[in-house]
């Protein structure tokens, strides 16, 4: 397998076919149709077809058909199986933003741009939704006619087996592979790496992750809280820069570092390991131990010690604006942090990098209100416009006939036709052909293409904001970028630091409020 390189697999007979296809294409029509290339790999083998030439063999197709080429959608090492179309880097952008800029989709192979028959389905939608077809270069797929809508749900399900396939046949290694002693597939726990011996793959400890984990043991013993701990392990170089607390707190609560095989545990919101029992109820040992038991034992309890009175998680998170408020100083999020003392619970908004989160501000909530406050001042009183999608058909349409009609009329008026034979007929047809002439005139034509178009929805943000409360107003913030400076500064004598924010709007805010429909909202 290998990663793709566009500059290295142009070759010099593939740069002149495409300038070959290219002057075809200049000859075509201006009203000729207009196709988007897909091209899709996960990864590049002797046994695929390269996306080099997938975009020529798709270029032919599409001269073939007397298309135009607008674009190439091309999304290199993504899974078709993992990533739908309209969560594709370029894809998606065409799919969700650029949609009257093509009148076809092309595709080598529908496996090359869809795996699942969920996501087939709601490209169907998509495409009669928006008036758009689906054509492959390999199958007999075209949306237009009856069968090439059989042959595509079909081709469709036969794709889906052969993911499921694949997808039974990994779940079956990675089943196997938890059961044996040796180490056989995927990535080894923080402190231990891959060795051969005898011919075998197994798992060895790693020097300075052992030093590092016996190291932020003493630590833990003494009862450094993980914060310190962190910072001391980055400063030493034992561990890389960018280590958390919540980082180094997984690693110190891996049983795997008692030389047993473990698998995650999906219960309870936190990301921790288990032990897995082999056929005798027992450990299975794949290493030698970093940790004793009895020392991994002493290590949780001290943890355990250290973390009881922090008070539970919030399942939907404690910050309300998070990704709004910022810190100007070290520019991360200001998030909420909880404590508890003698029975009681405080709440203080504070940065990720300042020297202890910087001065810690309290009662968040009054902070959301003049945040909340600060937003509908400038932003209050501006219309919500909503995207929407037109369709030029109706007035192409009327174009034509316009057209057709003022193309007779003239004929008709020359010498020797129907309306010349008497002044009256010739007046009359002349009034016609003026009438028809202003209609055409009157037509814009942009409305003879299919645009999106901005519609008032008869509501300010400020309406709007106050029907969704604070957590719609923190996602349409985040959605638009708009952050918020929050300087906290020490007063002499009082505990509490002032408080100041400081709204930061892009110029073009009123475009980025712009509601635009997601038509993938409800897809998986």
């Amino acid at each position: 397998m290998k990663t793709y390189d566009i500059d290295a697999e142009w070759s010099t007979s593939d740069l002149a076919l495409l300038e070959d296809l290219k002057r075809a294409e200049a000859l075509l029509p201006e009203d000729a149709p207009r196709a988007l290339l897909s091209v899709r790999l996960s990864v590049l083998t002797d046994d695929t077809t390269s996306p080099v030439r997938q975009e020529l063999d798709l270029r032919v197709l599409a001269r073939d058909k007397g298309y135009r080429v607008v674009g190439v959608a091309s999304d290199l090492n993504v899974s078709a199986t993992k990533v739908p179309p309209w969560k594709r880097r370029e894809l998606g952008e065409w799919l969700n933003n650029r949609a009257p800029e093509f009148d076809a989709l092309l595709f080598w192979k529908l496996d090359r741009f869809i795996r699942r028959m969920s996501d087939l389905s709601t490209m169907i939608e998509w495409c009669e939704r928006y008036g758009r077809n689906l054509v492959s270069k390999n199958d007999a797929i075209d949306l237009s006619t009856t069968t090439g809508r059989i042959m595509v749900t079909l081709i469709g399900g036969i794709a889906e087996i052969e993911a499921a396939n694949t997808s039974t046949r990994v779940s079956s290694l990675w089943d196997y592979a938890k059961t044996q002693t040796d180490w056989l597939v995927g990535k080894p726990a923080y402190g231990y790496e891959t060795a051969k011996k005898d011919g075998r793959s197994v798992l060895a400890i790693n020097k300075d992750a052992h030093k590092a984990l016996h190291w932020a043991r003493r630590m833990a013993l003494r009862g450094v809280s993980a914060r310190r701990m962190a910072m001391c392990l980055v400063r030493s170089g034992l561990m890389s820069p960018g280590l958390t607390t919540a980082t180094i707190l997984r690693r110190l609560r891996n049983p795997a570092l008692m030389g047993y095989r473990v698998e995650e545990n999906k219960q309870g919101g936190k990301r921790r390991s288990r032990l897995l029992l082999g056929d005798d109820g027992k450990p299975i040992r794949i290493a030698p131990s970093i940790f004793t038991e009895e020392e991994f034992e002493t290590l949780q309890a001290a943890l355990d010690r250290r973390g009881k009175n922090q008070p539970a998680r919030q399942t939907g998170g404690a910050t309300q604006f998070l990704g709004v408020l910022i810190c100007p100083d070290c520019s991360t999020n200001m998030t909420v942090q909880k404590t508890s003392h003698k029975g009681r619970d405080y709440s203080y908004l504070r940065c990720g990098k300042c020297k202890s989160g910087g001065l810690g501000a309290p009662n968040p909530q009054g902070v959301y209100d003049v945040l909340v406050a600060d937003v509908l001042r400038v932003l209050g009183d501006f219309p919500v416009q909503v995207r929407e999608y037109a369709r030029g058909a109706e007035a192409r349409a009327e174009v034509k006939r316009l057209e057709g009609s003022i193309a007779y009329y003239m004929k008709e008026l020359e010498p020797g036709g129907r309306f010349s034979k008497t002044r009256f007929t010739r007046e009359q047809a002349e009034k016609t052909l003026d009438k028809l002439t202003d209609e055409l005139s009157a037509i814009d034509p942009e409305t003879t293409q299919d645009r999106w178009i901005l519609v008032h929805n008869g509501k300010t943000f400020r309406e709007v904001s106050e029907e969704g409360g604070m957590e719609a107003m923190a996602e349409d913030l985040r959605r638009v970028g708009i952050t918020c400076e929050m300087t906290r500064t020490k007063i002499k004598g009082v505990r509490a630091p002032s408080v100041h924010l400081r709204l930061k709007i892009p110029r073009d805010v009123r475009e980025r409020l712009v509601i635009k429909s997601d038509d993938f909202a409800a897809k998986l």
